[in-house]
């Protein structure tokens, strides 16, 4: 199986998650979208950089989809997942990415 870096399995669990919770108007299943690839995405970060890493880009991921729902009170739903994917990812790819 192909291995995407971190913090495309990242971003693509927020984006990927209100997206299908968005177009099936199931948040259950958009929820489980979200934690699927928050588990993987920690997983990868855990075997690149280390537990202590693994926790905060972890404690990133969660702070950054409970962040989104007020952000998106601001600009508009889409804008705020797509913001605080970028930054999941761009978090994930100076702490594991980048040297892998």
């Amino acid at each position: 199986m192909a291995k995407f870096p971190s913090a495309v399995v990242a971003a693509g669990g927020l984006v990927g998650g209100y997206g299908v919770a968005r177009w099936t108007r199931n948040r259950q299943l958009g929820g489980a979208v979200l934690a699927v690839a928050g588990a993987t995405a920690a997983q990868q970060w855990r075997q690149q950089a280390g537990g202590k890493a693994a926790g905060a880009l972890t404690a990133a991921y969660v702070a950054a989809f409970a962040g989104s729902h007020p952000l998106a009170k601001k600009v508009g739903a889409w804008p705020a997942v797509l913001g605080v994917a970028g930054a999941v990812a761009l978090a994930s790819w100076a702490v594991a990415d980048r040297n892998g």
